[in-house]
């Protein structure tokens, strides 16, 4: 499962490295091409044509893996992909998609074991029958749930991607399996319907579950599949498998429909061929019982249908398991042991019949008849009916009954249709007993599909179905190795398939190409070609006459289904004629090319070849028997009656069934069966097809039924979303030397090279036929199926659907509009959407009520769509728990305030409850509510009367509506009966019809015959006509002649004869004519010569110009496949393009994202420019302001020490004044005057002073504040600045503290875990030891309690046998002794009975308190496994925003680069100017040295002083010159060494950088599998701690049984006391006698006994207490005995009575299945011997009474 789906697409690829696209940048450059040759292709590099003189259409190629050059066509060279092609997933995304490529990437996924890939919307599957790994159950859900982008290609993905949009489009679909035979389209189909019976389930009553659809593949491969000489196991039939599902999406019910089944391979087939499996399965049937039955026991050792067992054992055996597989399957689907043993006696009578042979025509006198007797006869045994009537039916061809039976069809010739006694048509023994065979193995097989769809009806309501098409694949002989020609039901497969084919291209082209159109969508698709579907036309062509029954040929071109139903009308028809006339409508044209038509000759007679597949896939058929073969064989018709009035009721009740369902279809289509509504409805539609127009006249055709059958199919899933899968195959096994090489030339082009095989291709990779599949995909057109897929627009919606999927997109809009708006111009809707999405323009098109996308692009919308409402409902969640939390706090603050309440009200309840009036209130609240509860309860019976009134109107509304629907039932029950009356009159009417045409013909053909007899006569009555008027004009001029002789000529001419005149005249004309005749055949030859002349003239010049026709022909063909392969290339350069303009696209949309934010950063740093300056203004007006406050506290400091010096002397004088004792008291008092008033201003000083202080210190805090701040503001602010320069290393060290923080936390999880884990292990084992123990104490206390009660009952009854013997004689000694330690012993029992019950609820509270601290951990581990969730999506999202910052210095680095470069640049100009200026230096010193050569020459020639200055200041301008010039190269060089620092610190920088993504990535994987192992192991505890739960309520049960037989067990332990009370008063009642003292004696011991047992320490019960009860009324009743009279105890538990009524007191508390054998009331009295503890064991012996 790849997690990307875009991982395969060109222009949405993963981001490559450097040395990747250098790697394929080297190979488009190298100019890679595929040169293809007959046996392959090979890899090979195109050189450069500029260098080289090659002729036009020449290129030269040199191949890889010779190094040979090789000159080739231009046609013969297709250009390859790069290597990181090899593997795509779908073909459709090739940069380069032509055949070689194709062929190269299905070849390396077919090596790497990768038999499905994409192609485009379909899926190819190369044999998927080698590699069942990969149909799994763990892989079905894989696939669970996912879209098609998401998942790889496989079978699966095509049921789930149908599944999906059934799901959301409530839309039927159906998957389409094309391929050739034994390419793999039934075991697909079996994964298919595998794959949706285990993921979308079944409702409750299991219609369709996998053991069904299993079991319904055994019983259909078992009776419709056999070997071949392409498959070993093929299907021989096609069918419908159908799928309806309900509102939630499970398979509500199921049917399926078969056609075209090959029922004559029963009695004959090709030769090499086997019949179906099931006959082998019978005859190795391991049942010795059913043999028998089936007289199998005993084989014939010829059989004339070619039905022998199996030599081999293991064949044997293998046969016996395939048919104990076969029952099994049956007894799955519902299939009867009846409904089975009939199925077994049909094929064992066909087994039969074949045995018993036929006649000869030319033995017994040309009778028809069996060729062995007994074999017939057990033939007919096993069918329920008597040898004569089962040869009447066969050879006889007499129908029973009273209906018409004249032939049903329009295959009665002439000379048929006269023979009134019902004989049928003249066919040989064998053939009619073939067709006997033929029809009873087809009403088998539809009896069975009826069967099957009757096990997966289901009246639940289907919403939507999923259809399953499976036929049978391309079949041609040549292929398998055979020699023979293709039978006539090999043409029926292969015509269902081009049918098929035809549908796949009118899906793909047709439709979209119209789809287009209507949109006005304008796309240019001229390199693809129009489909040509000749062979479909030359088989089922119909001519617009095929109404009229005529003998007439007429020139209409027709096919060849239509041909066979005309040409077995005529009498004396044959196989020659039919070709003839086939080949004169679709045969070769004179100066058509080789393969233009669909047909060819043959060179062996009765053979013809039809190309299938658009002309790929040249099969050729033989054509001897066909018309015997489309003609009626009454015996097969005969085969459901022989059935239905057959003396076995398992058969007769089978069929008779059927027969009154019977419809039109029948013999055609069997499993139109169904309850569901869906099921009801494609049956309607198949009988619609069988019903209307031609074919309701044509249906009882044999031909027709077969177009008919196709046309059923076709229509059904025409009407549903289609979904195709090409099966191929990869290797022919017959193909192999010559056959594979003709195959080969048919299928390849005439320009393909002939390279030695073997030389070109790897060793490793020849395990593909590269011919056989190029075959193949030519003749699917997947290729232009995929150049449509790119090219077009393939996602399409309504504007209004896509507006309301996708606006959660675009939320500006929403708001605008309103979530639910309503909009008049939808398109300008979509417009607005699809600019705010920001989508490239070329992957979407509007036309005029859709939107159009390319290929991927609304996969991405979803993929959007998907996160953004993940978002929304993230969300949402949040708010919604945001509300619960506060909702729970406002709960928790109302408890609080209720409890307070509560407290309140019980303190205010302990103040009052002594009060009188409360005790009142309290008293009388309840009578006040009693009344108001009557008033309650009164309203509520009311509204049970409402509604019981309610429900009874409803019922009575039920049953209204159930009395008017059984009455519609009945009126729809009569209308069906009346419908199938019409049918049946319409059926013989249209027999009449039939019979009628067959009349007119045999008329027609008299008449025509009498005609031409008539036209004879009337000639040669013509003839005698003239010869008899020649003699009378002889005779009369012989008459006349003689006249003339006697009257004038005789006397001229003595010697002359009678009449010589007129001969002579006779010669001379006759001369005259024969000379004539002579001139005028001369002349002819003359103009003959000449016109032949003329005519080899033209034939030269027309074959002049035929061979100009044909050089132009194949002139225009090399330039019209160059201009489809350069269109080819232009569209994958185009396509190209577009993905690199959708690159650019998205680059843009991030470029756009970063200058926004980069000027969001510079606004939001020219914010911080003027805060920090206001904050600087601030600084300094506070600073001046704590300046003159500084001195004001200054001054007020000034101020306290001249105060602090006053009250200094003021102290002083105040010491001075009192140590002066002499003053009087006025000056005292005046002194303290003053001394107060000091005082007073000392205070008012003093709080001044406070002031002061206070104020100084807000003023020093204000400042110390500012100041702080200030500190804060600066520090914040060059963090920042840090921060910019600094923020990757940051993030990367917290980044890795984190992850280390997480790994050590992890790890102590992990401890924890495994310790948590450690724990629960020991306390499961722990609980199970408890669980056994308590299991094992429990059953052994059961055991010994019951072991105990019926130890009680036993002495019960042995105390009653006691009582009976103290009648009659005193009691002794011995058998008080043993009455009392019996029960001393049951006491015993019973308290330890109950301390093991106390032992046992103690281990049950530990196991509570264990489970308890087991889900506390659990809870523990939870919170931990959330909190480290949390913590992970907290990376995720920090490692994600790295990954921008990332992306950031890397756009800076690259920034950097390109400032570098320019720098660079720079450097160069700089250093060019630099040499130009050492130039001029050089120049400059050249001229110095040349004028101080000139001032040395000047001194000494004493020239002007003044010249020479300036010469001077002219040199010491130049040298300052020089040295500036110096100093800028220096400056540059320096500038330049520091940019060269600064790159190789920002390469290091950028290394760094992506070595610690790298870590970071891989800790991150390594925290998801450790996260991932977290969560299994959660999955681990949280099972173990359902299994925990599980025993610790199968120990609950137990504990509660246990209970409830401790319960059980006390009453009986009580009645036993009971009964023990009764039996004291009984034995007070008969003891009378001094010699009881010693009883009472033993009695006393007993209870003495028991007291102290009771005194130890053993614990109390109540079962001790009601012991202690029966012990006091044991010593009451000896104290009462003592005495002379007898009375009953103080507590009234001993009461004297007889047994027998105390046994009839005890008889109600029997249970049932307890019978007393003591109960005089219903039977005499028994004593009972027990011989053991059991009471089972016990054997009652009569006593007296």
């Amino acid at each position: 499962m790849r997690l990307d789906p875009e991982d395969a697409s060109p222009a949405h690829s993963q981001v490559k490295t450097e040395e990747q696209i250098a790697v394929e940048e080297a190979w488009y450059e190298t100019e890679k091409v595929w040169l293809v040759h007959k046996d392959g292709f090979s890899l090979g590099s195109q050189l450069k044509s500029e260098e080289l003189s090659l002729p036009e259409g020449k290129v030269r190629v040199k191949l890889d893996h010779d190094g040979a050059i090789l000159d080739v066509d231009e046609d013969d060279v297709e250009k390859a992909n790069a290597p990181s092609c090899d593997r795509l997933e779908d073909l459709a995304s090739l940069v380069y998609l032509n055949e070689s490529s194709v062929l190269h990437t299905l070849r390396q996924r077919y090596v790497a074991s990768l038999l499905h890939t994409y192609a485009g919307p379909s899926l190819l599957v190369l044999s998927p029958r080698g590699a069942p790994a990969v149909y799994s159950e763990k892989v079905m859900h894989m696939f669970k749930g996912c879209r098609r982008e998401d998942m790889a290609p496989h079978i699966y993905a095509v049921a789930q991607t149908a599944y999906r949009a059934m799901l959301m489009s409530r839309q039927d679909q159906s998957v389409i399996l094309l391929g050739s035979s034994g390419s793999g389209k039934t075991t697909s189909c079996q994964h298919l319907v595998q794959y949706l019976a285990t993921i979308a389930g079944t409702s409750g009553n299991k219609v369709f579950s996998v053991e069904k659809w299993q079991a319904l593949y055994s019983l259909l491969e078992a009776f419709g599949n056999s070997p071949t000489i392409m498959n070993g196991n093929a299907t021989r039939f096609s069918q419908i498998l159908s799928l309806d599902f309900d509102q939630a999406g499970q398979v509500a019910s199921a049917s399926i429909q078969t056609m075209l089944l090959e029922k004559l391979r029963v009695a004959r087939r090709p030769a090499g061929e086997a019949t179906f499996n099931v006959f082998y399965y019978l005859l190795a049937c391991g049942d010795g019982t059913l043999r028998t039955e089936l007289h199998l026991n005993h084989l014939a050792e010829n059989n004339v249908f070619g039905i022998v067992p199996l030599a081999k054992p293991e064949e044997k055996q293998k046969a016996a398991q395939q048919f104990s597989k076969l029952q099994t399957a049956m007894k799955v689907l519902g299939i009867s042991a009846d409904e089975q043993k009939a199925c077994w006696l049909i094929l064992a009578a066909i087994y039969h019949l074949g045995a018993a042979g036929a006649t000869k025509e030319a033995a017994e006198a040309g009778r028809k008849q069996f060729a062995r007797h007994e074999w017939a006869q057990k033939a007919a045994y096993l069918l329920g009916c008597s040898l004569e009537e089962l040869s009447s039916a066969i050879f006889k061809h007499q129908h029973k009954g009273g209906t018409l039976q004249r032939s049903t069809s329009f295959r009665q010739g002439p000379e048929e249709s006269g023979l009134g006694d019902g004989t049928g048509p003249k066919l040989s023994a064998l053939e009619c007993l073939e067709g006997m065979a033929s029809g009873l193995y087809s009403e088998l097989f539809t009896l069975l599909v009826s069967l099957v769809n009757r096990a997966l009806k289901s009246s639940q309501h289907s919403l939507c179905s999923m259809m399953i098409v499976d036929t049978p694949g391309f079949q041609n002989p040549e292929q398998g190795g055979s020699a023979r020609g293709a039978s006539f039901e090999e043409l029926c497969h292969n015509y269902a398939q081009d049918r098929l084919q035809r549908l796949f291209h009118q899906r793909t082209f047709v439709q979209e190409l119209e789809r287009y159109k209507e949109e006005n969508i304008e796309l240019a698709f001229d390199d693809l070609e129009p489909a040509v579907d000749d062979s479909v036309a030359a088989v089922d062509q119909a001519s617009h006459q095929s109404l009229v029954r005529s003998l007439a040929r007429t020139d209409e071109a027709r096919g060849l289904l239509w041909l066979l139903e005309e040409e077995a009308l005529v009498p004396g028809a044959t196989e020659d004629a039919l070709l003839e006339r086939l080949f004169s409508y679709y045969g070769p044209r004179e100066g058509d090319k080789k393969g233009q038509s669909p047909l060819l000759r043959s060179s062996k007679p009765h053979h013809f070849l039809l190309g299938h597949s658009h002309g790929t896939n040249w099969v050729e058929y033989n054509v001897a028997g066909w018309l015997s073969y489309t003609k009626q064989n009454p015996a097969t018709q005969n085969a459901p009656r022989l059935l239905q009035d057959s003396q076995k009721k398992i058969i007769s009740s089978l069929f008779l069934g059927r027969a009154g369902s019977a419809t039109v279809l029948s013999g055609s289509i069997a499993g139109l069966e169904g309850g569901s509504q869906l099921a009801l409805r494609r049956a309607t539609s198949m009988r619609k097809t069988f019903t209307t127009g031609m074919a309701a006249v044509k249906k009882k055709s044999l031909c027709i039924q077969i177009k008919l059958q196709v046309d059923a199919l076709i229509d059904t899933v025409k009407k549903s979303k289609l979904h195709f899968v090409h099966c191929f195959l990869p290797v022919a096994e017959g193909w192999g030397g010559e056959p594979r090489s003709a195959s080969s030339r048919r299928v390849s082009s005439s320009s393909e090279l002939d390279l030695p095989s073997g030389d070109h291709c790897e060793a490793g990779l020849l395990q593909l036929d590269v011919p056989l599949l190029r075959a193949q995909l030519r003749g699917s057109r997947l290729l232009d199926a995929m150049r449509m897929y790119r090219q077009g627009y393939p996602d399409h919606m309504v504007f209004s659907e896509f507006r309301r999927r996708f606006d959660v997109l675009a939320p500006h809009l929403t708001k605008k509009h309103g979530r639910n708006y309503i909009v008049v111009d939808e398109r300008r809707a979509v417009e607005e959407l699809l600019e705010s999405l920001d989508l490239e323009k070329s992957s979407c098109c509007l036309g005029l009520s859709r939107v159009f996308f390319r290929a991927g692009t609304l996969a991405r919308l979803e993929e959007q769509r998907d996160e953004q409402t993940s978002r929304n409902l993230t969300l949402f969640q949040a708010a919604c728990r945001g509300y619960l939390a506060r909702q729970h706090f406002k709960k928790k603050k109302i408890q609080d305030l209720a409890i307070r309440c509560v407290q309140k009200n019980i303190k205010k309840n302990k103040g009052v409850k002594d009060w009188a009036w409360w005790k009142l209130f309290t008293t009388v609240r309840p009578l006040i509510e009693v009344q108001l509860s009557e008033e309650q309860i009164r309203n509520k019976d009311e509204e049970i009367q409402q509604l019981r009134n309610k429900l009874e109107k409803v019922e009575k509304e039920r049953n209204e509506l159930r009395l008017n629907n059984d009455r519609l039932e009945t009126r729809i029950s009569e209308l069906t009966s009346e419908l199938t009356d019409e049918r049946n009159t319409g059926e013989s009417a249209s027999q009449l019809l039939d019979a009628e045409a067959a009349e007119r013909l045999r008329a027609e053909k008299e008449m025509k015959e009498l005609q031409t007899q008539y036209d004879a006569l009337k000639k040669q009555m013509e003839v005698m006509e003239m010869e008899v008027m020649e003699a009378r004009l002889i005779r009369a001029a012989e008459i006349n002649g003689e006249v003339d002789d006697d009257d004038t000529v005789l006397p001229c001419l003595p010697h002359t004869p009678p009449g010589g005149e007129w001969r002579l005249k006779y010669e001379r004309a006759m001369r005259e004519v024969d000379f004539t005749k002579k001139r005028l055949q001369q002349e002819f030859e003359d103009k003959l010569e000449v016109e032949q002349q003329s005519k080899r003239q033209l034939e030269r010049r027309l074959g002049d110009l035929q061979a100009d026709g044909d050089e132009s022909q194949r002139v225009l063909q090399q330039l019209k496949k160059k201009c489809q392969r350069l269109t080819g290339e232009l569209q994958d350069t185009k396509l190209h393009l577009e993905g690199q303009q959708v690159r650019n696209h998205e680059l843009e949309k991030k470029q756009r994202r970063f200058d926004s934010e980069l000027s969001q950063a510079h606004e939001e740093a020219q914010r911080e420019k003027l805060q920090r300056e206001k904050l600087q203004r601030e600084k300094d007006t506070l600073l001046a302001e704590a300046f003159s406050l500084k001195q004001q506290l200054e001054e007020k400091d000034m101020d306290i020490a001249g105060f602090t010096q006053k009250v200094v002397s003021l102290e002083a004088e105040l010491q001075d004044i009192s140590s002066q004792e002499s003053k009087d008291e006025a000056s005292l008092a005046k002194v303290k005057k003053q001394l107060r008033d000091l005082e007073a201003k000392v205070k008012d000083q003093e709080e001044e002073l406070d002031e002061q202080a206070g104020t100084i210190q807000m003023l020093e805090q204000a400042k110390l504040r500012l100041e702080m701040e200030m500190e804060r503001m600066r520090q914040t602010h060059s963090k920042e600045v840090e921060s910019r320069d600094e923020e990757v290393e940051e993030a990367r060290q917290s980044c890795q503290k984190k992850l280390k923080q997480m790994e050590v936390q992890l790890e102590e999880e992990y401890e924890d875990k495994q310790k948590v884990l450690r724990e629960k292990r020991e306390l499961e084992s722990k609980l199970t030891t408890l669980s056994d123990q308590v299991s094992r104490r429990d059953l052994e206390s059961e055991k010994r309690l019951r072991k105990d009660l019926k130890r009680t009952k036993a002495l019960l009854a042995d105390a009653q046998i006691m009582l009976d013997h103290l009648k009659n004689n005193a009691p002794s000694k011995r058998e008080i002794a043993q009455l009392k330690n019996q029960l001393e012993e049951s006491e015993f029992t019973c308290a330890a009975a109950v301390k093991a019950r106390k032992a046992m609820e103690v281990e049950i509270e530990d196991l509570h308190l264990q489970i308890d601290d087991i889900a506390k951990a659990k809870t523990a581990l939870e919170e931990q496994l959330s909190r480290l969730q949390r913590e992970k999506n907290e990376i995720q999202s920090r490692l994600e925003e790295d990954q921008e910052d990332m992306n950031e210095l890397m756009k800076k680095h690259k920034a950097a680069v390109a400032q570098a470069s320019r720098d660079l640049a720079q450097m160069n100009d700089l250093q060019a100017q630099l040499e130009e200026a050492n130039k001029e230096k050089q120049e400059l010193q050249e001229k110095l040295q040349a004028l101080q050569s000139q001032v040395e020459f000047l001194e000494q020639s004493m020239v002007d002083k003044s010249l020479v200055s300036r010469q001077e200041a002219k040199i010491r301008e130049l040298e300052t010159r020089l040295e500036f010039e110096r100093t800028q190269v220096k400056r540059l060089e320096s500038l330049a060494s520091r940019l060269k620092e600064n790159m190789e610190k920002l390469t290091e920088e950028r290394d760094q950088r992506t070595a610690a993504e790298n870590r970071e990535k891989e800790q991150n994987k390594r925290l998801q599998r450790q996260l991932r192992d977290t969560k299994e192991e959660m999955g681990e505890l949280a099972r173990k701690e359902a299994e925990a739960s599980r025993k610790k309520h199968e120990l609950e049960m137990d504990l509660e049984s246990l209970e409830a037989a401790n319960q059980s067990l006390q009453a009986d332990l009580k009645l036993a006391f009971k009964r023990i009370g009764d039996l004291q008063a009984a034995i007070e009642d008969e003891m009378e006698s001094d010699e009881n003292e010693d009883l009472i004696t033993s009695l006393q011991d007993m209870v003495t006994k028991y007291q102290k047992r009771k005194n130890k320490p053993e614990g109390d019960s109540d079962v001790d207490s009601e012991l202690e009860d029966r012990v006091d009324g044991v010593k009451s009743w000896l104290s009462k005995n003592k005495g002379p009279s007898k009375a009953a105890s103080d507590d009234g538990s001993l009461k004297s009575s007889s047994p027998t009524s105390y046994w009839k007191s005890l008889a109600p508390d029997r249970s049932d299945d307890e019978h007393d054998p003591l109960d005089s009331t219903s039977r005499p009295q028994y004593s009972h011997n027990y011989l053991s503890d059991s009471d089972t064991e016990a054997k009652p012996t009569e006593t007296n009474a």
